[in-house]
């Protein structure tokens, strides 16, 4: 069974092996005849998938106890993924929120790691820098390219461990892999949210 995770740039589409990411205009083309379950946050395909009749839009049936009415559908997948931990999606935006026995405790969202260095660069051309992927934490930067992956990396770190505990970390999105490496007791996995598209199915079958 085909799933996919439908965002707003691009569509990442689950096999059962592998995660496949494609442009929309790909993704439509390549699986239009496909037979396919998924989650959207991209409203305005909505009417133009509603032609696809091999494709089922199951994203209603992404729910968590405690969640808020707002919040998005892609979260609540990797959110259903695990009973207990908590879970970070680190792409154009960085989500990061706390599942306890299966109940939402809440969560919060940062700016993606992009978005950080462009607003850098917003404030002076002289902070317009790339971000340093070999950044260490333990030592003050002498660098304004360091001080500013320093400040980025540094903070987002610290306000995800506040909550952390001694629950696991579950760490998804286009950046999740390299933020995961300043994490003890961290997870990446790019198919959280299929795990937990794959546990809501599982559930309306049971029930």
């Amino acid at each position: 069974m085909l799933l996919a995770d439908i965002g707003n740039t691009r569509i990442h589409i689950y096999n059962g092996k592998e995660v496949i990411h494609l442009s929309h205009e790909e993704a439509l083309k390549n699986y239009k005849d496909k037979k396919l379950k998924y989650i959207t946050v991209k409203h305005q395909l909505k009417e133009e998938l509603k032609a696809f009749e091999n494709w089922e839009d199951i994203s209603k049936l992404m729910q968590i106890e405690n969640e808020y009415d707002t919040m998005g559908i892609d979260r609540k997948a990797m959110c259903l993924s695990h009973k207990n931990g908590i879970f970070v999606s680190a792409g154009s935006a960085i989500t990061v929120d706390v599942v306890e026995e299966g109940h939402y405790v809440g969560g919060f969202l940062l700016p993606g790691l992009k978005a950080y260095i462009d607003a850098y660069a917003n404030i002076s051309p002289a902070l317009a820098t790339a971000l340093n992927g070999d950044i260490s934490l333990e030592a003050l930067p002498k660098t304004t390219r360091d001080g500013i992956s320093f400040g980025i990396i540094a903070s987002i770190k610290l306000l995800i461990e506040k909550y952390q505990s001694d629950k696991k970390l579950y760490i998804s999105g286009g950046d999740g892999e390299f933020l995961s490496t300043f994490f003890e007791n961290a997870q990446f996995d790019e198919t959280l949210i299929f795990q937990g598209i794959k546990n809501a199915l599982e559930k309306v079958e049971i029930c």
